[in-house]
């Protein structure tokens, strides 16, 4: 049922000296929201209720080897902890991990997970930064990325092949939201011993939770949504079994992307509206896709929660709501228009990134995927009239007449 999460009762709370208590014996039904609050637990030893921010690089042990959990904060930090563990229980996975950004998230799952002469069978509608990682980074060292269109079941499995170790999707994608059958996916992943990644960022745990339909690996740009209020930089991962744990957890503290304790804190603050906000940008998105469909200088609009999106059906079961991205092209295919567009908006602020609370608008073409090569480009449906909208929290007309506005 829409909003329900079974948790383990008690919440979480913390041992003094920061061991965390999963003594949990008794099952209870809470909405999302209640279920977000109560995953973030008070300081024992303050009684505070906000999550503290221990700001610093190295703790005091009492003998060499022996100490309250913590040692060096690149290893481990209480407030990090905090999140990871939050994540982790937000996520239904087993482990959680912060790192310095998304991209940073996706670097230390690669290389726990990969080596030289491995191949990536990730979605063809993906993030640039994703893309420019994947294929111009891994492959000088060995690692080979092939793209396809994972809507298409039939095509993804005749496309795996022995060397094919982890398939990566976004679902909804950015920027044209296809939806991938996670659950599908997973199943036939699975039949070839492939691991599947989920890069949930644009659907957020307060909408879908990819390891509940089979995926391996749930990563987010908690600089978007997690955030929600465009003051952060972050990543978070999570994993559903202790032996990815193990592997992500030794490249994390190996290679030291990690999360600052200042930032960890914002990332948690962020957490606590998070399924309120979301609701209000699903709603807020729903009404300007609605309008843009009936617009008649615009051509095609991409948002699941419309019923003419292809995957609408997709979306509707593995989403509890439909999120607040929206693309659009226009019936003037061209980059002087869309240049016109987006510089002529009032609320919908031009400017990378997105899911924060002010509404922003892109041209991925040239700016979020301006590396993605242009013939790739087109193929995924990113075309020179294409204009992203990160519909934000402001009231619903006011967004609609500016764009109207600037439609004119």
């Amino acid at each position: 049922m829409e909003g329900f999460f079974y948790a383990l009762a008690a919440g979480i709370s913390w041992k003094v000296g920061f061991e965390r208590n999963y003594s949990f014996k008794t099952r209870i039904i809470m909405k999302d929201q209640t279920r977000i609050i109560h995953s973030i637990p008070s300081d024992p030893l303050t009684g505070a209720i906000s999550v503290p921010i221990y700001q610093t690089s190295t703790f005091v042990q009492e003998a060499p080897g022996v100490n309250k959990g913590f040692d060096y904060s690149r290893t481990n930090n209480p407030t990090r902890q905090v999140l990871e563990e939050l994540i982790a229980v937000l996520e239904g996975g087993s482990h959680g991990f912060a790192f310095a950004s998304g991209l940073a998230a996706i670097d230390t799952v690669v290389k726990s997970v990969l080596q030289a002469g491995d191949e990536i069978l990730a979605i063809d509608d993906i993030y640039g930064g994703a893309f420019r990682l994947f294929s111009l980074i891994y492959s000088k060292f060995g690692i080979n990325t092939r793209f396809v269109d994972t809507q298409d079941l039939e095509l993804l499995e005749k496309s795996i092949t022995p060397a094919t170790k982890l398939i990566w999707i976004e679902s909804p994608t950015n920027p044209t939201l296809k939806i991938s059958d996670i659950k599908a996916i997973a199943g036939i992943a699975h039949r070839h011993n492939v691991l599947l990644g989920v890069d949930n960022t644009f659907a957020t745990p307060a909408s879908q939770n990819p390891l509940a339909l089979g995926a391996d690996i749930v990563i987010h740009s908690a600089t978007k949504y997690l955030g929600g209020h465009s003051d952060l930089i972050a990543g978070l991962v999570v994993v559903n079994t202790p032996e990815l744990a193990e592997k992500v957890k030794f490249a994390q503290n190996a290679g030291g992307n990690i999360l600052a304790p200042f930032d960890s804190w914002l990332v948690i603050r962020g957490i606590e509206t998070l399924s309120l906000r979301i609701k209000q940008h699903s709603a807020n998105a729903l009404a300007v896709a609605q309008f843009l469909e009936t617009h008649p200088k615009v051509k095609t609009v991409y948002y699941p929660g419309l019923a003419s999106h292809r995957n609408h059906a997709v979306a509707a079961g593995q989403q509890r709501h439909s999120g607040g991205m929206v693309s659009f092209t226009l019936n003037n295919d061209t980059l002087e228009a869309a240049t016109k567009l987006v510089t002529s908006t009032k609320y919908f602020k031009l400017a990378e990134s997105l899911g924060g609370i002010k509404s922003l608008c892109c041209h991925p073409a040239t700016m979020t995927h301006k590396s993605v090569p242009q013939e790739m480009r087109y193929n995924s449906g990113i075309t020179d009239s294409l204009i992203r909208l990160s519909v934000g929290l402001e009231d619903a007309e006011d967004l609609i007449a500016d764009l109207e506005q600037a439609l004119k």
